[in-house]
């Protein structure tokens, strides 16, 4: 019998008769109190642990910003080393640790179904701070959410709970993939990057999309393959006034940065490529 079969205290979701209690740097898997509209896209990978009486264990830190801070997570179910699973956990920091400055030329298109909040982030109030930090978890979960479903290599995003994303890991064990800024690698291997960039941006324009801040610092090499991070600020080219500067600055992001590393590359030419898949 596996733990998901167990009968389950109602109030907090969990076996009622395991006997055990999370210890120290650890909680009951949040899984089980989140809403189907709060977890990742269906299948969900078979490398995930949905149990119940799963803990989630923090190991550490894995990147600090100012806006969200990156925490490495074991999901496991106790005495049983076959179902477990490492997590990147993504929290958006509270107001009373961060003033939230994020551009809100990243959501012009996009708006917010609630009136109260829109004014309140408009003032700048510690209301609205509070808004802009889960209206950009909650729009990093989505994209991610869009992105893994039309195939573009981004983390499954797990779930999101308030202000936290839980999403796949990327890396070895829990050694993190490199950036590719942090990459050394041959001229062959640039290149191979750089086609790889190359058709992660096509993609992102098939889907009508600019990342809105692409570098080589939110690109991540894993197994020689790139795979792309940090979206909260995901824009929507036809919708946002400004959506074709930002797939411009995409381009030009990257392609300077190859350019540097030796590897030939037009990004007027790759831009143009991409507005004709925008429209």
């Amino acid at each position: 019998m596996f733990v998901d079969d167990l009968p389950l205290d109602p109030e907090r979701s969990i076996p009622t008769f395991l006997g055990r209690e999370p210890g120290p740097g650890q909680r009951w898997s949040t899984w089980p109190a989140t809403s189907p509209t709060e977890r990742g896209p269906k299948p969900h990978p078979p490398w995930l642990v949905t149990s119940a009486g799963a803990f989630d264990t923090e190991l550490g830190i894995v990147k600090t910003g100012k806006e969200a801070d990156v925490y490495l997570v074991e999901r496991a179910v106790p005495d049983d080393p076959a179902r477990s699973c490492i997590l990147a956990a993504k929290r958006y920091r509270g107001v009373e640790h961060s003033d939230f400055h994020r551009s809100s030329r990243y959501s012009e298109g996009r708006g917010m179904r609630n009136t109260r909040d829109s004014r309140a982030v408009a003032r700048g109030s510690a209301y609205g701070r509070s808004v802009s930090a889960s209206h950009w978890a909650n729009a990093e979960f989505e994209a991610l959410g869009r992105l893994f479903t039309a195939g573009l290599p981004v983390p499954y995003p797990v779930q999101i709970s308030g202000t936290e994303i839980l999403m796949e890991f990327v890396g070895d064990g829990v050694q993190a993939a490199p950036r590719l800024a942090q990459v050394r690698a041959t001229r062959a291997q640039l290149q191979e990057y750089l086609d790889q960039v190359s058709e992660i941006l096509r993609g992102f324009a098939d889907a009508g999309y600019a990342h809105g801040d692409l570098s080589p610092y939110n690109l991540l090499v894993h197994r020689g393959r790139v795979v792309v991070i940090d979206l909260p600020q995901l824009v929507e080219v036809a919708s946002n006034p400004t959506g074709l500067d930002f797939l411009h600055r995409d381009c030009v992001n990257v392609c300077t940065w190859f350019i540097r590393q030796g590897v030939e590359v037009d990004a007027e030419k790759l831009f143009g490529d991409l507005v004709a898949r925008s429209f």
